[in-house]
């Protein structure tokens, strides 16, 4: 059953008549309460100091960092040590780059181009042999080979003296192209293959005439 607001505010002010003011304030002891709980929580803020507000010369100041410096410096040498290898390959491509180019702008002259492939190559080498089943990797490294090494012959040609430096530097294995024996010189001291005359090759001659 909902009563009216007129009802609900004389029975208010009916009771406020009875019981005083009082009935609807705080009690002393409530307050007296709440008194006692916010100074127990304002205690420990205050540790180490007097009543008079000084601080105590025998209190030591507490720590606020949770490791030392030592603990920096092993995770950080721990951390070299976990680089992956293909960010220190692309370190080196960089440095070597750099160190072979001949000009400070120079991104495609063929001591450049030999010096970035050399380092891929070894990568992918030191790839392959924990992983020999990785026949894709293998293909592409057999084809940057490939390249290296036509480079290395035009690089001969232009200028013989900027290619001995640059195989020397780099500990290449590259044999010149003249070192390279045709296929003449190879089968030439071998006589020529003997014509064959067997009864069929004598038989279309025989038609033909």
């Amino acid at each position: 059953m909902a009563f009216s607001n007129q009802i609900l505010v004389a029975v208010i002010a009916a009771s406020a008549v009875v019981f005083g003011a009082e009935g609807f304030a705080p009690s002393a002891l409530s307050h007296a309460h709440n008194v006692n709980v916010r100074s127990a929580i304002m205690k420990p803020l205050r540790v180490g100091m007097d009543l008079d507000g000084i601080g105590t010369d025998d209190a030591e100041p507490a720590e606020d960092f949770m490791f030392s410096s030592g603990d920096l410096d092993t995770e950080d040498s721990g951390a070299e040590e976990t680089l992956p290898a293909k960010f220190l390959s692309a370190q080196r491509i960089v440095e070597l780059r750099a160190k072979h180019r001949r000009h400070e702008t120079d991104t495609g002259s063929p001591e450049y181009q030999v010096a970035g492939m050399t380092e891929r190559i070894n990568h992918l080498t030191n790839h392959l042999k924990e992983h020999p089943k990785d026949f894709s990797t293998r293909r592409g490294l057999v084809a940057l080979v490939n390249k290296r090494r036509r480079l290395l012959n035009y690089l001969y040609k232009e200028d013989e003296k900027r290619y001995v430096e640059i195989v020397g530097a780099l500990g290449i294995r590259h044999k010149v192209p003249g070192a390279i024996p045709s296929r003449e010189d190879i089968y030439g001291r071998f006589p020529s293959q003997k014509p064959n005359k067997g009864k069929s090759k004598m038989k279309v001659a025989a038609k033909s005439k």
